[in-house]
């Protein structure tokens, strides 16, 4: 494993469970169990596993669930564990890959020595980190659609993916649509499911009690601010859900879930385990540290809060520079610089993210944006609506950009990361305010149009 093609991450909450993918192994023939997004297992007899390569299982599983030439670019196979994720290039060996995991996770996590003899990998097939957004407002294939609709979904309500109390509520009225048909007051499956609101909003939106299901029904407490904006967006699909009268095919609402999710920037990311420094609070004080996830996709970097559920920092990749940097004996360090300000200055500022897969995120930047300049040569026209689509397809809708809600989540908190800011004055590299002039890192993207610049020694002070 290289780190291009394949990509590693962390794992989300709902994978934890102790799962192995193969149930038995004869002398020729061998069970193995692929898991997907919705945890159902797609299981496979095949012969000579220890040879047998993703591309293989990959079509195998194709097979089996009847999907359709698309979903191989779509889908991958990834090996999942409550320490580590990896995604699979179709070359890979799953089986060796498997025998092979301690060693991996000895490499690129910080588990002690019990947690890594216990833990077990298992296959999964979900969708491939590579695969842009824009091609899936292509599909129109109703079983792909669920598929990445589970996943997402998933990672919604996992809170992988953070969302404002407005999108979650829009997107947990999809997933009612979808589970308990059109609204209607008092429908049977809306309070038999009363017990189950985490399977429409996040946990941390979630208030048990009469609350929504109630509401349903038209009688019992009175509804939380949050379930009533559930409920009344769970009306407006239905409203909006019929077309000439007719009600709409799940498919329908599969891909108004994924449009939604792509106004999220870490659509489709592949995530990762990270730490950074917390501002210090005072001017004799350390800050410590903070637990961070790493999400990096075909677009760019996103620094999440592990525990706030929030984005500290986004990135394209036009407006980073990066590397990494491995001392012996000390821990590995993914370093991202960008332009910023200090007290009205331009400045370069340089974060920190230590973790034992720095090397992977360094390797999966490089490798998307060596995707991103293969493709540039298709035109900026080409590159935002996706290849022509078949003369009998209907055209992808226009997407809008996403509006930033004041305090959203989605917007990036520099105020909360410790940065070192630095200048280079021509003499040397500084640690404060003055006039930005130079890359620390010759690493970057290169597109002759990207909005990382760098302030030279002569501009004047009003140019920031």
């Amino acid at each position: 494993m290289d780190g291009t093609e394949g990509s590693a991450g962390q794992p989300g909450p709902a994978e934890r469970s102790r799962r192995s993918s193969v149930s038995s192994v004869g002398a020729r023939v061998a069970d193995v169990l692929v898991y997907l997004a919705d945890d159902t297992v797609v299981p496979l007899a095949v012969e000579n596993l220890p040879s047998l390569s993703a591309h293989e299982l990959h079509r195998a599983v194709r097979e089996v669930l009847q999907l359709p030439d698309i979903a191989l670019d779509v889908f991958a196979l990834w090996l999942v564990s409550p320490l580590l994720e990896v995604q699979l290039k179709p070359k890979h060996q799953p089986y060796k890959l498997g025998r092979q995991w301690p060693e991996l996770l000895l490499r690129f996590t910080s588990a002690p020595d019990d947690d890594v003899a216990m833990d077990e990998p298992f296959l999964q097939f979900r969708r491939n980190v590579f695969f842009p957004k824009r091609r899936e407002l292509q599909i129109h294939d109703e079983e792909v659609l669920r598929l990445l609709y589970e996943e997402a979904k998933g990672n919604v309500l996992a809170a992988r993916y953070p969302c404002d109390v407005e999108d979650c509520e829009a997107l947990g009225a999809l997933v009612c649509r979808v589970q308990l048909g059109p609204y209607q007051p008092g429908q049977p499956a809306a309070c038999s499911l009363r017990e189950k609101l985490d399977s429409f909003l996040p946990a941390h939106l979630c208030k048990r009690g009469q609350g929504l299901f109630a509401a349903l029904r038209g009688r019992g407490a009175r509804a939380g601010p949050g379930e009533q904006g559930l409920l009344n967006a769970y009306r407006q699909v239905q409203e909006a859900s019929g077309d000439d009268g007719c009600e709409a095919t799940l498919g329908t609402h599969y891909r108004a879930y994924l449009l939604k999710c792509h106004e999220l920037p870490f659509y489709g990311c592949a995530f990762f385990h990270g730490e950074v420094d917390k501002p210090a609070p005072g001017f004799l004080h350390r800050g410590g540290r903070k637990p961070v996830s790493v999400a990096i996709s075909l677009e760019g970097v996103h620094v999440i809060d592990s525990r706030e559920k929030h984005v500290l920092l986004g990135l394209r990749f036009q407006e980073l520079s990066w590397d990494h940097t491995a001392p012996e004996e000390e821990e590995p360090i993914l370093w991202l610089e960008f332009d910023g300000e200090s007290e009205g200055m331009p400045v370069n500022k340089l974060l920190k993210i230590y973790s034992k897969q720095a090397e992977l995120m360094s390797s999966l930047i490089e490798y998307c944006i060596e995707l991103s300049q293969a493709a540039e040569p298709a035109g900026p026209q080409d590159s935002a609506t996706g290849p022509p689509l078949d003369p009998g397809s209907s055209p992808a809708p226009v997407q809008r950009p996403k509006l930033r809600r004041q305090g959203s989540v989605v917007c990036s908190r520099i105020q909360h990361l410790s940065t070192i800011d630095y200048v280079d004055d021509g003499k040397g590299i500084r640690r404060v305010k003055p006039k930005r002039t130079t890359s620390f890192f010759s690493r970057q993207l290169s597109l002759g149009q990207g909005s990382y610049t760098v302030v030279q020694t002569g501009d004047s002070l009003e140019q920031g």
